[in-house]
């Protein structure tokens, strides 16, 4: 064997070739969500389908909301969780990973931040619940991400196919609506078709969705999208049915009083990426997580003291997530 051989086939041991869609492995992942559909066209049927469905206003009585760069995995069987579900994504895209076996189910909301990373951490958590379903396989669905003109969505959508190709465990790709196909034109502006989705962790059934109420700490969990690169967080743990959130620190934001002086119109034009389809309560949020910033520029020390994260459960009379002390 020449060297060269040796190397090809180290290389392939490393990176199984382990991205599926419609029952065929993948030879190298797609470069984009164009080249995807045109590849597959059965997935551009799929993603129809979902686009047909009416968007559900989701309230917080079973609720699992995932913030941007967060993520959660459970079982069918949670009682304290029915749905998992994420919204106001523009050039994000929410990631759902479905075991056949267990029913076990990832949820992320990924904005390209740490990718990698969150796959593999979800697929190992995902992995670990289902032990005992030696037949069976992941199923992953992609939903937001559209076609604007500076790109971001396909950047997500490719750094997320690496990272799946690259992963040990063959992933299949079953639901994909994203870029040209989650995109409408508005006086000749890129809009989004769908801004947000859940999935029910019993059956798996992904859907358009949208949540008014959020769940606690938004503003705490929105300032890290501010203050630094920071990675995806696990904010659940379902063997406790506790949600979980920190510890963590982020890099102090020195110019936070300067940000909080400018116009609605300046914040959203500076710290959006598609500042001409954001929802309306987008600057109310950003100036709610830029004010806790202001008033916690180091969390570590003020908010998880003794480095211990922020502990809620869901309250048996309200259905709402309640502080707890674990």
């Amino acid at each position: 064997m020449t060297d060269l051989m040796y190397k090809n086939l180290c290389y392939k041991n490393i990176y199984r070739m382990v991205l599926i869609v419609q029952g065929v492995v993948q030879d190298e992942p797609p470069p984009d969500t164009r080249t995807l559909y045109l590849n597959h066209p059965v997935l551009r049927d799929s993603a129809s389908q979902l686009l047909t469905i009416p968007t559900k206003v989701i309230g917080p009585i079973g609720l699992l909301y995932v913030c941007q760069r967060e993520m959660a995995v459970t079982l069918p069987h949670d009682k304290n969780v029915s749905i998992i579900g994420s919204d106001d994504v523009t050039t994000c895209i929410i990631l759902v990973l479905r075991h056949t076996g267990s029913g076990a189910v990832g949820f992320a909301h990924l904005d390209g931040s740490c990718t990698e990373e969150c796959v593999i951490n979800m697929v190992h958590r995902i992995q670990e619940l289902s032990m005992g379903f030696p037949d069976s396989r992941l199923e992953m669905s992609l939903i937001g991400g559209f076609s604007h003109v500076l790109r971001y969505s396909e950047q997500v959508f490719y750094s997320l196919m690496v990272a799946v190709h690259k992963h040990q465990t063959e992933i299949e790709l079953v639901l994909a609506c994203l870029g040209e196909l989650n995109t409408i034109m508005r006086n000749n502006v890129h809009w989004p078709l769908l801004y947000g989705a859940g999935v029910m962790v019993k059956s798996g059934e992904v859907f358009p969705a949208n949540f008014p109420d959020k769940g606690p700490e938004q503003p705490l969990r929105l300032a890290r999208l501010f203050t630094g690169l920071q990675p995806v967080l696990d904010v659940y743990d379902c063997n406790l049915g506790l949600l979980r959130i920190g510890p963590f620190n982020y890099e102090p934001m020195r110019s936070v009083d300067l940000w909080l002086q400018q116009s609605d119109e300046f914040i959203l034009q500076a710290l959006s990426t598609t500042p001409d389809v954001e929802p309306p309560h987008t600057v109310m949020a950003i100036r709610a997580s830029l004010k806790y910033v202001q008033d916690h520029p180091f969390p570590a020390v003020t908010v998880f003291r003794d480095n211990r994260p922020l502990y809620y459960r869901r309250d048996e009379h309200s259905g709402t997530w309640t502080p707890f002390r674990y």
